[in-house]
C-alpha cells in the first residue's frame, strides 16, 4: 500500500502513519525538517531487543531503505536505535530502528523498506539475504521536501560537499569550492567523560579521559546538551573553533590498542560486534551541531597500532559491521571524509596488530565506494607511501598527508610530489595536509611560539600554494595541550587567526584557486606560485633576504596588491602596472624580509 503524504508534511516534525507490508502491520515515524539537505529520519517499531541480546541485533538484522526521486536512487543503511532516545535515557534496548537521509532534491521522494533477518545478514553482499524480518519489511511511502531555508556557515544552505573529480571538493547546492583549516588534535577528541560507556573506568588509559572544562563557557543558550547539561564542554569547544573562523576538526572513531584506547563505538573494549547505542547517539549530537556551524568532519577510522585489529586487517565481518554502522549513523552529514587509517600500512619495524596490505587497503576504500550512498571523499594517511594506491582499481579520492619536519619545510614539496604522481597515473586526487610537522612538536602552543612563522609560511601557505585543499593541525607530544592531552583549543589561538587570514584572502577576494596550478618555477626566487595561466597569479614570498620578484611572459595591464599574511591586511591601494613580456611588481611596501603575498590579476 502506498501513502501520498503531500505538502502537509513539509513543516511537520513527527508523522506516524500506519502501513501494510506482506507479513505484518507496521508504522513509520518521519522526523526532522523535510527540507533539502536537512536530516530526515525514518523510525520504525521493529523487534524488541538489546545491545547484548543472544541474537545479535547488529549482525543478525539488516535494515536498508531505498529512496527514489525520478532516476535517482539511494540505498541507505539503518541501525538499531534502542528506545529511540538512548542518548538521553542511556537505554541499551528497545524496539526502535532508524534510518537517516539527507535529500538533495525538492519535491516528492518515494521510499521502500527492506528489513532482513538471519545469521550475519548485516554484512552480507546479497541483495536479499536471510529471510524477511517482518515488521516494517516491504513498507512503502512518500514524503515531500521543500527548499532549505539556511544561509551562512550552516552546511544545509551549501549542500553536500562532493568529490567532483577535481583537486578541490565542491558544495552541491551553491557550487562553491571548499578550503579547510582546522584541528587534527586531540586525536582522542571523543574520549569525553560526558559520553556514556565504561571506557572511562575499564583500566585502559583512563587518565586520558577529557572534560573539556576550558570550553564550557563557550556553550551558548539554545545549544544542544544531553542528560541535564552534559556535553557543554565539547559543544563549547566546537563553538569556539567556529567563532575563530576555523571550519574542520578530526577525531578517531576507534583507538583500541592505540595511543589513547578510550574511543570506540562498542559496548566493551574486547567485543567488536556490539555497538553502544547511547554513546553513538551522543556522538551524533556533537556532529549535528558541527554541521550547523559549518564544520567539516574528518572521520579517522583507525590508527597505526590497530589497523589490523578487525579481521587481521581484512574486509571481514567485524570491519564491515564497523564501517556499516558509521555510514548508517553518520553518513548523512554533509561535509566529511572517511579516512581508512591514520599512519596506515607497513612503515614501522613492528606494530601491535598486523599491517594492512595493499589488497586490504584497496578493499577498505572499495567498501565505502560500494556502500556509502553519498560517495563521500575517501582518503588514507601515511605511514606507508601511497604508491600502491595509484592504480586504476583504487577507489581513493584523495590523500591525507603527514610530514615529519619540525620546521614544516617539506610540506609544500610533499603536496606537489603526490599531486604530480597522481597526475602521471592519470588520477585526480583531492589532497589535504592533515598532520604537518614532526611527532614531538608540530604546532606548539602560543606561549612557546606566538608568531608561528614556520607553521604559517611552510605549512599553511606551503600547503595551499601547492594545491592542497586544506590543512589540519597536529599538536605533538612534547608540550602541554598535546595530541592526547589537549582540552583547550585556545592554546593555539594566535595560529587560528593566521589560518583565517589565509582562508579570507582566497574566499573574500574571489580568487579562483580551483582553476590554478602550482608553478613555482615562474619566478627566480624560492617563491610559491599559483597561477591561472597569465590571467591571475598568487605569489607567496617567504621570509628572508630575497631578490625582486619578476614574473615573465606577462603582457597587458595588471592589478597588483600586497597582502600581509601575518595580520590579514592588504597594504596600500591596488596598483595598475603595464607589462610588456614580464611584470615587475616592485618590492613589498614595508618589512622586506618578512613573508608577503602578491596578488596579480589581469585587467580588462
Amino acid at each position: 500500500m502506498r501513502f501520498y503524504l503531500g505538502w502537509c508534511l513539509i513543516y511537520a516534525l513527527n508523522i506516524s502513519l500506519p502501513a501494510q507490508s506482506e507479513s505484518s502491520r507496521s508504522e513509520v515515524s518521519i522526523s526532522g525538517e523535510l527540507k533539502k539537505w536537512h536530516k530526515v529520519t525514518l523510525s520504525f517499531a521493529g523487534p524488541e531487543t538489546d545491545e547484548m541480546h543472544t541474537y545479535n541485533p547488529f549482525l543478525n538484522y539488516r535494515l536498508n531503505v531505498v529512496f527514489r526521486y525520478g532516476p535517482k536512487t539511494y540505498i541507505v543503511p539503518g541501525y538499531f536505535a534502542g528506545d529511540g532516545r538512548a542518548g538521553e535515557t542511556s537505554a541499551t534496548g528497545g524496539d526502535q530502528w532508524r534510518v537517516h537521509f539527507a535529500p538533495d532534491e525538492t519535491g516528492t521522494w518515494e521510499y521502500e523498506v527492506f528489513f532482513r533477518k538471519g545469521p550475519n545478514v548485516a554484512v552480507s553482499k546479497e541483495q536479499l539475504p536471510g529471510i524477511s524480518g517482518g515488521f516494517m519489511d516491504g513498507l512503502r511511502g512518500q514524503f515531500t521536501v521543500a527548499d532549505t531555508d539556511k544561509r551562512g556557515r550552516d552546511l544545509r544552505g551549501k549542500g553536500r560537499l562532493q568529490f567532483v573529480h577535481q583537486t578541490y571538493l565542491q558544495f552541491a547546492e551553491t557550487g562553491e569550492y571548499f578550503l579547510k583549516a582546522g584541528v587534527d588534535a586531540p586525536e582522542n577528541l571523543l574520549a569525553y567523560a560526558d559520553f556514556d560507556g565504561n571506557f572511562k573506568t575499564d583500566g585502559h588509559r583512563d587518565d586520558f579521559i577529557k572534560k573539556w572544562e576550558a570550553h564550557v563557557a563557550d556553550w551558548r543558550e539554545g545549544d544542544p546538551s544531553w542528560q541535564n547539561g552534559k556535553g557543554k564542554g565539547l559543544i563549547g569547544g566546537i563553538n569556539y573553533l567556529a567563532e575563530k573562523g576555523l571550519n574542520a576538526f578530526s577525531f578517531l572513531t576507534l583507538n583500541i590498542a592505540g595511543d589513547d584506547r578510550n574511543v570506540f563505538p562498542y559496548v566493551h573494549y574486547d567485543n567488536y560486534e556490539r555497538m553502544d547505542i547511547s554513546k553513538l547517539d551522543q556522538w551524533e549530537i556533537i556532529f549535528e551541531h558541527a554541521d550547523q556551524l559549518g564544520h567539516f568532519l574528518h572521520f579517522k577510522t583507525s590508527e597505526a597500532e590497530n589497523q589490523g585489529l578487525l579481521d587481521n586487517g581484512d574486509l571481514g565481518p567485524q570491519r564491515k559491521l564497523y564501517y556499516r554502522e558509521l555510514i548508517a549513523r553518520f553518513g548523512h552529514h554533509l561535509a566529511l571524509n572517511w579516512n581508512i587509517g591514520e599512519e596506515n600500512g607497513r612503515w614501522m619495524k613492528e606494530d601491535v596488530t598486523p599491517w594492512q596490505t595493499t589488497t586490504q587497503r584497496l578493499a577498505c576504500a572499495r567498501f565505502f565506494y560500494d556502500n556509502d550512498p553519498y560517495r563521500h571523499h575517501v582518503v588514507i594517511h601515511n605511514g606507508q607511501a601511497f604508491y600502491d594506491l595509484l592504480g586504476p582499481e583504487s577507489k581513493y579520492t584523495g590523500l591525507s598527508i603527514q610530514t615529519n619536519r619540525e620546521d614544516f619545510a617539506n610540506v609544500h614539496g610533499s603536496v606537489l610530489r603526490w599531486r604530480n604522481l597522481a597526475k602521471a597515473a592519470k588520477k585526480v586526487w583531492a589532497n589535504a595536509v592533515d598532520e604537518p610537522g614532526d611527532h614531538r612538536y608540530s604546532l606548539v602552543p602560543d606561549k612557546i611560539n606566538p608568531q608561528h612563522d614556520n607553521a604559517r609560511q611552510n605549512a599553511l601557505w606551503g600547503a595551499l600554494m601547492a594545491g592542497a585543499w586544506g590543512i589540519e593541525w597536529y599538536f605533538g607530544y612534547e608540550h602541554e595541550h598535546s595530541d592526547l592531552t589537549c582540552e583547550d583549543w585556545r592554546s593555539r589561538d594566535k595560529m587560528w587567526d593566521q589560518c583565517v587570514y589565509a582562508l579570507s584572502f582566497f574566499g573574500d577576494n574571489g580568487i579562483p584557486y580551483w582553476k590554478m596550478e602550482p608553478n613555482d618555477l615562474l619566478t627566480a626566487n624560492d617563491d610559491f606560485v599559483l597561477a591561472a595561466g597569465t590571467e591571475e597569479l598568487v605569489v607567496f614570498q617567504k621570509m628572508g633576504t630575497k631578490q625582486k620578484t619578476i614574473i615573465p611572459e606577462l603582457s597587458g595591464t595588471y592589478m597588483i596588491r600586497w597582502f600581509n599574511p601575518r595580520n590579514g591586511r592588504f597594504i596600500g591601494s591596488p596598483q595598475q602596472i603595464t607589462a610588456a613580456g614580464s611584470l615587475d611588481p616592485g618590492w613589498p611596501p614595508t618589512e622586506r624580509k618578512q613573508d608577503w603575498v602578491l596578488w596579480i590579476k589581469r585587467q580588462p
